[in-house]
This record gives C-alpha cells, sequence and structure tokens, in this order.
C-alpha cells in the first residue's frame, strides 16, 4: 500500500475527510495536519519529519491559488519543500491540489515549488491520477548544490549550502529582504559547535536584475562533505548564493522563495 502526505491550507475538515475517503478506495493511506500560518513559532517545519519518513510516497499540498500565493504560506511552503528534497532527493513527489477559484500560474510559485504537478481538487478520477503517478519510477534529479534547512524558535532559521562533486573555493549567500546574523563552516548535516571562518565579510552589496541582496562571505573551501551555514532572520523573498569570486562577474544560484 502506497502511502501519502495530506497538507491542507484551508480548514474545511469535511473537504479532507471526503478526500482521504477518496483515496483510501484506491488503496492510499493516508497522513495529514492543517496548515498554520506562524513564521515566527517556525510552524512549517512541524510536519518535516512526518514527510521524510521513508513510508510516505508523496507531499500532497491541497489549497486554492489564493491560499497558495499568500506569501507567508508560500514562504513556510517552500521552505518545508527545500527541508523535504534534502532528505527524500529532488525527485521525491509534491503534487498542489488545487480546489476551486483563481487559476493558479505555475510562473508565481516559488523556485522550490516550480515543475511540480497541479492535479484539480475534487476531480473524480483524482485518486486513480496521483496512484498512476506514485507508480511512475522518477529518474534521480542532478544538481551541483545541496541545500538545506535547520529550524525552530530556539535556533531560528539555518540555511546550508554544500557542494556537489565539485569544490568551492569559497562561499557567497546574500537575501532579498531579512537579514542575515551568523554564518559558519562546517561538516555537512549538521550545525557545527565551533568554526573558524577565512577572510569572512560582511554587508556586500549585490545587485540582481531588480533584485538588492545584503551578502556574506568567506573564503573557507568548500567540497560535498564540508557546508556553509548561515542564519537569517525575517523572511527573505529570495536567496542568492555561490562560489566566492573577485571576478565583477559569477556564477551564482538564485532561489526565490515567495
Amino acid at each position: 500500500m502506497k502511502k501519502v502526505w495530506l497538507t491542507s491550507l484551508g480548514s474545511d475538515e469535511e473537504t479532507v475527510q471526503k478526500l482521504m475517503a477518496q483515496f483510501k478506495t484506491y488503496g492510499l493511506e493516508v497522513g495529514g495536519h492543517f496548515w498554520q500560518d506562524d513564521l515566527q513559532g517556525v510552524a512549517w517545519m512541524a510536519p518535516r519529519d512526518d514527510i521524510i519518513d521513508t513510508a510516505v510516497n508523496a507531499w500532497l499540498i491541497l489549497g486554492s491559488a489564493e491560499e497558495l500565493l499568500a506569501p507567508d504560506t508560500l514562504y513556510g511552503l517552500s521552505l518545508l519543500a527545500i527541508a523535504v528534497r534534502a532528505q527524500r532527493g529532488q525527485q521525491f513527489p509534491i503534487i498542489i491540489l488545487q480546489t476551486p477559484g483563481q487559476v493558479l500560474d505555475p510562473d508565481q510559485l516559488s523556485t522550490p515549488l516550480k515543475d511540480i504537478d497541479v492535479l484539480n481538487a475534487p476531480d473524480a478520477g483524482l485518486g486513480a491520477k496521483i496512484v498512476a503517478k506514485l507508480h511512475t519510477a522518477s529518474a534521480p534529479i542532478s544538481s551541483e548544490y545541496h541545500l538545506d534547512l535547520y529550524a525552530n524558535k530556539q535556533i531560528g532559521q539555518w540555511f546550508e549550502i554544500v557542494p556537489v562533486n565539485s569544490s568551492w573555493p569559497g562561499v557567497m549567500f546574500g537575501v532579498s529582504e531579512g537579514e542575515i546574523a551568523f554564518h559558519a563552516v562546517g561538516p555537512k548535516g549538521q550545525l557545527p559547535a565551533k568554526t573558524v571562518l577565512n577572510y569572512p565579510m560582511q554587508g556586500l552589496q549585490l545587485q540582481m536584475g531588480e533584485k538588492e541582496y545584503q551578502a556574506w562571505a568567506t573564503q573557507n573551501e568548500l567540497d560535498p562533505e564540508t557546508s556553509y551555514f548561515v542564519k537569517v532572520e525575517g523572511n527573505p523573498a529570495s536567496i542568492i548564493f555561490g562560489p566566492y569570486s573577485t571576478d565583477e562577474t559569477a556564477d551564482v544560484y538564485v532561489v526565490k522563495l515567495k
């Protein structure tokens, strides 16, 4: 039996119960929760452990376009999607179940939610479509970097960046909106207890299109087992990062979060 995790952005219990009953007729085991918009309380992190459980085969997000695109909701979903796929892989299925209302424009979604499946709900054939997707093998998706998150009310929110299959001579990270509070370098997979930074820099000003970024950097070498950790305060609209470079132009990655 396949298992899915259902996140409902709305609070309509009847709709959720009907949907769960429909899924069960197709042999789908369903777990889930109702979304809470509480960025200060890091409520978006609450279902992470349930979703990354290896018994779960997909994460379903139920909501209208208006609910999905609300800035706080989109930001929380984006961070949760990053945290989930950091553990389950970029190919892990995330499916939006769009309820009636405004038609969702995929271009308005954040980077972590780009190129995911959007299905209409309610739909008599929805259960069959999800089962079909879960039985379709997905090839692993490669990336030049690994991005993860650590967050709770005590430590705040930390982004982890590590190169994949390469080494960087240093690293730069910037935010559009929000502020960087601290940075560190250490072994991949856990916040370091201590850190030594080589030529750290703060207050860098970067321009990417119409957006301005406040950035920090360090010249510590990163490899696939060595990560850069950045504590960010506030809710940035997007982040930018990449290998440290003294050139006027450099390759960077931009991740839109809301």
